[in-house]
């Protein structure tokens, strides 16, 4: 199968492209930058520079890789909570979830590609007072920054589920190699980036359409939906 990695080389990238060449599959991975070719490669990946925010190219890249499915796992995070920079980079992950998001979706239906897994964030969930499954409200009152990612978040979702197989996978709080929580979970719900990786490539061929809680077990979050129609498991480590 011929997978368009849009986010090839981000953390979940990095342990996810492994298991789709083991698994078989060819990937071809994006990049905005020509200096990060070199690292793509070495994934085993064929690299396409490409700025998702450039539609025309974006529609012309997809064509002609000829996907069969497409993974989006786009983020635009590069400082840690509480560091400078993070504000800011919440509002450019917000554009790249709204934009980029949506020009994904424009160059998949044009080159005829039926299925999209897609990340997206289960910590955005409207309180309650029992394990937040997926047809429970996101906080869309929300105020200032937190409002801004949760309009954003809808948006993603709502974009790929307009696809005809369109999968949104909601991540927990990531932790390990390559996140900034290093190798033990700092919020909850957590995932830890191999599970998270694990999911996507379960979802290339189970679980019907929608959205899927992807977390360890958590008494706020409910992931059983995950693990009966995806196999999801959280314990899932790569080899080290």
């Amino acid at each position: 199968m011929i997978i368009f990695f849009a986010g090839a080389g981000g953390a979940i990238g990095r342990r996810l492209t492994p298991l789709l060449r083991a698994a078989g599959h060819k990937v071809v991975g994006t990049t905005r930058s020509a200096d990060k070719v070199a690292a793509l490669i070495a994934l085993g990946v064929e690299p396409v520079v490409v700025d998702v925010f450039d539609a025309v190219k974006l529609i012309h890249t997809v064509d002609i890789a000829r996907p069969q499915v497409i993974i989006h796992q786009l983020t635009d995070l590069p400082c840690a909570p509480g560091t400078p920079g993070y504000e800011a980079g919440l509002d450019r992950n917000a554009r790249l979830r709204v934009e980029g998001t949506r020009n994904l979706v424009v160059a998949a239906k044009s080159a005829g590609v039926r299925r999209m897994v897609a990340q997206s964030i289960a910590f955005v969930y409207a309180p309650g007072n029992r394990a937040r499954v997926e047809s429970d409200p996101l906080n869309s009152g929300a105020e200032g920054t937190s409002g801004r990612t949760v309009d954003a978040v809808s948006a993603l979702e709502q974009s790929v589920l307009s696809m005809p197989e369109g999968i949104v996978l909601r991540y927990g709080f990531l932790y390990g190699p390559g996140t900034w929580s290093g190798d033990r979970p700092a919020r909850k719900p957590a995932l830890h980036v191999d599970a998270a990786a694990q999911a996507a490539l379960l979802a290339l061929n189970k679980g019907n359409p929608g959205i899927y809680n992807v977390a360890e077990d958590d008494p706020a979050l409910s992931s059983a939906k995950a693990k009966a129609e995806l196999n999801f498991d959280p314990e899932f480590r790569l080899p080290r």
